[in-house]
């Protein structure tokens, strides 16, 4: 099992830097398990990617929906983020409920199908990065995480900040996470976004979304004077949002070119964040 979990540092390592800094910051019993669910969240959110079409990215979301019941065992104890994630889940006593809850959410990725409302974006984001945060914060916690408030914020937040990140690649492959309510109150439609096409109504349009994220992460501060301090490594990737959000209002600002801070810099974030967790939801 050990080799498992060795595999799950080593994807999350190379997949998601942010979240293996942030697991640093953990207590060490507790990082195989943040490995485990994050190497979870990296093969779910890159079946799109692996996939290419929706028939075969149905079939592999099925296939984690099976493993996390308990339907394909032998299976799933041959691979190794599966079979760590189903002992994480076994050791903090957390039903896999809220997990096949964020597959369910990403199976949105896999479908040219746009966003419709912001309500639809912000549901997309509880039920993805949300449940993500939930269950980081859950083994944590022991079960004394708080209410879903504050990660609900967190995870729109952060959401919010990957897709206005990765428009281009999304243009790309004409996916629309930029809600058609937003696009049509800028007199937009999706084939400009899919054309690439770059003047003052998309940018009003994403600096719309950029106002969304900033409540959120407004929000996401104030609830965060009454969370328990155990919970803090699981939002501290969220550090990285404001940041990600001021690159974006740059005069050089290239919304289908967009070029994130550098990961130097995001490990500074989140290594003064770790330091000053008031600092983790900066505005």
């Amino acid at each position: 099992m050990q080799e498992n979990f060795e595999h799950c540092t080593a994807l999350v390592r190379e997949a998601d830097h942010d979240r293996y800094i942030a697991t640093l910051f953990a207590p060490a019993e507790h990082r195989d398990a943040l490995c485990a669910l994050y190497a979870f969240n990296v093969e779910v959110t890159r079946v799109r990617e692996l996939a290419r079409e929706s028939l075969p990215g149905e079939i592999r979301l099925q296939w984690w929906r099976e493993a996390l019941e308990g339907a394909r065992a032998e299976e799933a104890s041959a691979h190794p983020v599966a079979a760590a994630l189903r002992e994480v889940l076994a050791r903090y006593t957390i039903r896999p409920d809220r997990l096949i809850g964020l597959i369910d959410a990403h199976t949105f990725d896999l479908y040219e199908e746009p966003m419709a409302t912001l309500d639809d974006l912000d549901a997309y984001a509880r039920a993805s990065q949300g449940a993500l945060l939930q269950t980081a914060a859950d083994i944590l916690a022991a079960g004394g995480a708080p209410s879903e408030t504050l990660i609900g914020h967190a995870g729109i937040a952060y959401t919010l900040a990957g897709i206005l990140s990765m428009l281009g690649r999304h243009a790309v492959r004409r996916q629309l996470f930029v809600p058609l309510e937003v696009l049509e109150r800028h007199k937009l439609v999706p084939a400009n976004v899919f054309a690439r096409e770059v003047g003052a109504p998309l940018h009003d349009a994403l600096a719309e979304l950029r106002r969304h994220a900033r409540r959120q992460l407004a929000a996401a501060r104030e609830e965060l004077r009454s969370a328990p301090p155990e919970i803090l490594p699981a939002l501290l990737p969220a550090a990285t949002v404001a940041a990600t959000l001021d690159a974006m209002e740059r005069p050089d600002y290239q919304p289908f070119a967009f070029e994130p801070p550098s990961r130097l810099r995001r490990q500074w974030q989140l290594w003064r964040a770790a330091r000053n967790p008031r600092r983790i939801f900066e505005g």
